[in-house]
């Protein structure tokens, strides 16, 4: 009979506890429902919707994953690659290989070749001229004032006519890049390349040499031809930002006349501007191993819608959004969305669809 009694009473109390809990919960539940409101994912607005729609226009995320327009390019016989008892520079294709081989052959060639005709007709005249069977007594004479005036004042001549092109050249080298110009992250391995457009959202991918086999079937000269080309849009500045991964390689390409050491730990620059498409073909020029031999290069010079193409088909951006310009890019109008940490307080009245979040604490 006790423990009847004790089961009712226990029973009432019990009611009577959940009575007084529930009669608390709504008076607890609107301090707890902002926590609850800023942790919960809101549903998306009609202005969220909007942005997210919109902000794919600026990203890499709306270029497609491919492009099938692009076709790699046949090289040229005879251009951007050595040619058999070749003896000249390759044909130039670069804004400053247009402009250093004008140095080199239309002032440094004819001034040495000037300058070496003299010096050996001064010297067969000589020979002849003062030879014993002419000269019986040979001359006394020291010194002759002119002479020493003239073979001292005339080599500073052409030497201050020759140094106007060189340090225009130099200096041209040495320019720093356009804001402009497209970057290409160029790191050597052991034995083969590796290039980045960290621009274009592309990241890196190797370019190793073929098999005398499928160079053939590709109708490209072994030893040069690489399984990824560089690809580079024609008439807009490039720039190579170098580094080695391992050991000192070269980056050289001779019919662009670019070069420059590839050291590890350091990032080196140059800078190159194609005038003309077509595949120019380059190698390691620094002893870098075993393989250094199997090292090539290959730059191939796209017109800029087929580069953009190209682009695409490692799905990058072609025409990604300047750093500048997003920067300057206004506020977007309308009220602050639901995810916005800069007023938490506000979030419920602004985001009516996360107002559901607070319902489970009522109806405990």
């Amino acid at each position: 009979m006790k423990s009847l009694k004790t089961l009712v009473i226990a029973a009432v109390l019990s009611l009577g506890t959940t009575g007084a809990v529930q009669a608390q919960t709504p008076a607890t539940a609107p301090a707890d429902a902002p926590a609850a409101a800023a942790t919960a994912t809101p549903a998306p607005t009609a202005t969220d919707a909007a942005a997210t729609t919109a902000a794919p226009a600026t990203d890499t995320a709306a270029v497609p994953a491919g492009d099938a327009s692009y076709v790699p390019m046949k090289p040229t016989p005879g251009v951007g690659q050595p040619v058999d008892a070749g003896w000249n520079f390759q044909p130039q294709a670069s804004v400053l290989g247009h402009q250093a081989y004008g140095l080199s052959h239309h002032i440094l060639l004819p001034v040495i070749s000037f300058i070496c005709l003299l010096v050996l007709g001064l010297l067969l005249w000589a020979i002849f001229r003062y030879r014993a069977a002419a000269n019986p007594v040979p001359s006394k004479t020291t010194h002759n004032t002119l002479i020493e005036v003239i073979w001292t004042g005339v080599p500073v001549l052409i030497l201050a006519v020759i140094a106007v092109p060189s340090i225009r050249l130099l200096a041209a080298q040495y320019e720093p890049p356009k804001k402009d110009a497209l970057t290409i992250k160029v790191t050597g391995y052991q034995w083969y390349w590796g290039y980045a457009y960290p621009d274009q959202g592309i990241g890196e991918y190797v370019s190793k040499i073929l098999t005398e086999e499928q160079a053939k079937a590709a109708g490209e000269p072994y030893h040069l031809a690489v399984d990824n080309r560089m690809v580079v849009p024609v008439g807009k500045q490039v720039k190579l930002i170098i580094t080695g991964a391992d050991v000192i390689h070269s980056f050289a390409v001779p019919a662009l006349w670019t070069k420059m050491d590839a050291v590890p730990g350091r990032a080196n620059e140059t800078t190159f501007t194609v005038d003309k498409p077509g595949v120019y073909y380059g190698q390691c020029s620094e002893l870098c191993g075993v393989d250094h031999g199997y090292m090539p290069i290959a730059v191939e010079a796209l017109p800029m819608d087929k580069w953009k193409a190209w682009v695409r088909s490692k799905g990058g951006n072609p025409d990604p959004q300047p750093a500048a310009a997003a920067a300057a890019a206004p506020a977007p109008a309308g009220p602050i969305p639901a995810t916005s940490t800069t007023a938490p307080a506000q979030t419920p009245a602004t985001a009516p669809g996360a107002t559901p979040a607070a319902s489970p604490a009522t109806t405990n």
